[in-house]
């Protein structure tokens, strides 16, 4: 009897380490935001030149330190050529954008080149206008099917945006009218399924969001479910070559919806170097 004792006595400290593991994480990877960097080469570019993005996703009005001041603070030192906001900046259920514009306000004070997609969430919240407009009034640039063409160091950088593609309302046609592909192009595109819909996509570099990475992720197994991409998504977070020189990433995001939880799977911003 006292052998059982002791293996239910260790059985039940075991799960409460494991538990307690499991909400530590929990509480982490959800509230302390990380900043992911990666890499793309390009011939397009002339050489020793880089260009450095930086790129928001999924942030679903969540704040980071008072005002998002540990987020305005991360972005600011990494001195960014370029921000470019991938979609669901709000939730559909937010009403107040006080924290949202508090944002931009501090990103556009020290970055002109603040551009711009809506996503899923955006196009499901009924004060949409009104968050486009005020993002618009304090310098935010949209590109929802649109696009711009700048000089970054000297070098010429396309920025291409299409609107939400997995609520259709994405024009391809219209965002690429008149853009000069022979120069280094780069694709907003809120949700990454864009890849699925369009098989030709004449740009170098897609950036996306959307997926959460999956938002909870399994040792072994990885994500769970991601929209759009349903059970087990292949297309979750990270960096898929579509073509020899055209690559499609995927950023994880900062927020969460329909729980506020992260496991596994850490919220994050990314910063985005191109190099000859």
């Amino acid at each position: 009897m006292e052998r059982i004792s002791r293996k239910k006595s260790i059985i039940y400290v075991t799960l409460i380490i494991f538990l307690l593991f499991v909400l530590v994480d929990i509480y982490y990877e959800t509230n302390v935001f990380k900043v992911n960097k990666v890499h793309f080469k390009s011939n397009k570019l002339d050489s020793d030149s880089r260009i450095k993005l930086i790129q928001l996703s999924d942030l679903h009005a969540k704040v980071f330190g008072d005002n998002n001041q540990k987020l305005i603070h991360t972005i600011k030192n990494q001195q960014p050529d370029v921000i470019v906001i991938t979609g669901d900046i709000i939730d559909r259920k937010t009403k107040r954008f006080h924290d949202v514009f508090h944002l931009v306000e501090e990103l556009t004070s020290f970055q002109q080149h603040v551009y711009f997609v809506s996503g899923n969430h955006e196009w499901g919240n009924n004060l949409k206008n009104e968050l486009l407009i005020g993002l618009e009034q304090r310098g935010v640039h949209m590109l929802n099917n649109d696009s711009t063409e700048m000089m970054i160091k000297g070098m010429t950088l396309n920025l291409v945006g299409i609107d939400d593609v997995s609520t259709n309302h994405e024009d391809m046609k219209k965002a690429f009218n008149n853009v000069n592909t022979k120069e280094y192009t780069v694709l907003l595109s809120h949700s990454p399924g864009v890849t699925d819909k369009y098989v030709e996509i004449d740009a170098d570099l897609i950036l996306s969001g959307h997926t959460h990475g999956g938002q909870v992720r399994l040792p072994l197994i990885g994500p769970i479910v991601a929209p759009d991409e349903g059970l087990f998504p292949k297309k979750d977070k990270g960096v898929y070559q579509l073509k020899e020189n055209q690559h499609l990433y995927i950023d994880s995001g900062l927020g969460t919806s329909l729980l506020p939880v992260r496991f596994l799977n850490q919220s994050q911003l990314s910063v985005i170097e191109i190099t000859n």
